[in-house]
């Protein structure tokens, strides 16, 4: 069987969820699947089960097509440092730290890499649903580019393409893209999916005729707008966060500083019909709120740095309520962050934390990588840790009074926990089962694109 790259006329229109949608629906038909990104662009990552780093993204993917992780998946992932700056994670580890120009200076090198993963895949599933990254036509970086018209030409799988009719201009996208395609990828293009159509479907009707008679491009699916709660892969995708609220308890502010990353820790807290979230990305009072809440960052010290100069950092230390910190915002809580040799800051520096925890972080060049159960809180949670700081006393967490955190992602995913922490501060709080909650959202979604698109057309395309 052939593999299928899927490309979109743009960033965020929804190649990462159709791509876990086929994953799980050619599973359910018997086939071995995998998914695979060759390079992404996320600071949302997570640890594989062969101990690599990936984007949070694949792994997700690889969830719902109930296969093994690995950093085949995922050969190469950019994080942003800032200042033009990429951390470049190559096969799970961290390769160097480059601007944007010597990465591309560095792509032949990379391009080994990627194609090598790939082959992985192939020889050990029946076949591959590659993801494209922004547009497959951006014509003055084709020759740099490694998810979408690489991997196609490479290895002559089928394409697909991707259309976000929110943004408009769908059918200038859609025709623009296909007509603009290398003639291989144009010979193996199957169809284009309209996604996150909003309305009555029977006024595209018209533009769908429009598309496959006057375009000649055949409409494999018109997908109306569903937001998935679970697993937002970049800071742009936090808009599309619903709550699902209905007998609220407890109100937690969640501060998202420029840098922030795994923000899928907030996944448990959103879908909490307990718990109302507000994000917050500027300086306002947080007396209003039960829980201050600081998750996960890519460049700390420098959002330890913003936290002080819009005021936030002195809010914080006037709150009265309870605070918890995740991995780059628990580092935040300590009496002082030691970074000088610069492995995280772009100068030696010890900064000033919040003073909350008496303790000194300090940054080490190799990252810590791990995934598993830990002893944490008095209980065995599971989680993982991506981090380059450590702390001396208190490593992995910690918890007095009204102060906690962790180095854990995935902590509020355990349910025991998520319970007996938010019950402390208010004993009417009830808790629920996220993992039962986060199946059922991920096969709702299935079960829509099972509805709307011709999957049946996708899988005989495939096999010729």
């Amino acid at each position: 069987m052939k593999s299928l790259s899927v490309f979109g006329t743009s960033s965020d229109a929804g190649k990462t969820t159709l791509v876990m949608a086929l994953c799980r629906i050619f599973v359910e038909q018997g086939y071995r699947v995998a998914p695979f990104k060759a390079q992404n662009v996320s600071n949302n990552s997570a640890v594989s089960d062969d101990g690599s780093e990936i984007s949070r993204a694949q792994f997700f993917q690889a969830e719902a097509a109930k296969i093994p992780t690995s950093y085949h998946l995922n050969p190469v992932l950019l994080k942003s440092q800032g200042n033009g700056s990429v951390q470049v994670i190559v096969n799970g580890k961290i390769y160097k730290s480059q601007g944007v120009k010597d990465y591309y200076q560095e792509i032949d090198t990379l391009k080994i890499q990627v194609q090598a993963a790939f082959e992985h895949l192939v020889k050990h599933y029946d076949f591959v649903i590659a993801e494209g990254a922004g547009s497959p036509v951006e014509l003055n970086l084709l020759h740099k580019d490694l998810s979408n018209t690489f991997i196609a030409q490479t290895f002559n799988t089928k394409t697909l393409l991707v259309a976000d009719i929110e943004r408009g201009g769908v059918f200038a996208s859609v025709y623009g893209t296909v007509d603009l395609l290398e003639s291989q990828l144009r010979e193996n293009f199957i169809g284009v999916i309209i996604n996150k159509f909003r309305g009555d479907m029977r006024f595209f009707e018209q533009g769908r005729k429009i598309i496959e008679q006057r375009f000649q491009i055949p409409v494999l699916g018109v997908v109306p707008f569903q937001p998935l709660n679970i697993n937002m892969e970049d800071s742009y995708s936090l808009q599309n966060y619903q709550q699902r609220l209905g007998d609220e308890k407890l109100s937690v502010v969640v501060i998202a500083c420029p840098g922030i990353s795994n923000y899928d820790d907030l996944d448990p807290l959103m879908a909490d019909e307990e718990i109302r979230i507000e994000i917050i990305q500027t300086y306002q009072s947080l007396s209003a709120f039960d829980v201050v809440l600081l998750v996960g960052s890519k460049t700390t010290i420098r959002d330890l740095q913003w936290l002080k100069a819009n005021g936030l950092f002195a809010e914080i230390l006037r709150f009265q309520g309870h605070i918890f910190g995740i991995c780059g915002g628990y580092q935040m809580l300590f009496s002082r962050l030691d970074d000088r040799n610069a492995y995280e800051y772009q100068t030696p520096i010890q900064e000033t934390g919040l003073g909350l925890i008496a303790d000194t972080v300090t940054f080490h060049g190799d990252k810590i990588l791990k995934r598993g159960q830990y002893q944490a809180f008095g209980q065995t949670v599971s989680g993982y840790e991506i981090h380059l700081a450590s702390a001396g006393k208190y490593p992995l967490f910690y918890e007095k009074g009204r102060i906690a955190g962790t180095h854990l992602h995935g902590i509020f995913d355990n349910d025991e926990f998520r319970t007996a922490w938010f019950r402390k501060i208010c004993p009417r709080y009830k808790g629920y089962t996220y993992q039962a909650y986060r199946e059922t959202q991920l096969q709702t979604y299935v079960e829509m694109i099972k509805t709307y698109v011709d999957y049946e057309t996708i899988l005989t395309a495939l096999k010729e």
